[in-house]
């Protein structure tokens, strides 16, 4: 897995912990929900890079 797109992952789950987060202290359901499906989704390509990782060796 290339570097770049590691970071991209990471990026993708952090900029959705701040959005869930930004989301819980204003008060807008809206934003921290799509927070936690950002978060998610980068958490999840992280595994999968983690798991296709394992598979190589």
């Amino acid at each position: 897995m290339k570097f770049e797109d590691r970071l991209a992952h990471r990026v993708q789950a952090t900029r959705g912990s701040v959005k869930k987060f930004l989301g819980r202290a204003t008060g807008n359901p809206r934003l921290e929900a799509e927070g936690r499906r950002e978060q998610g989704r980068g958490n999840v390509k992280r595994a999968a890079d983690k798991l296709r990782d394992a598979f190589k060796r």
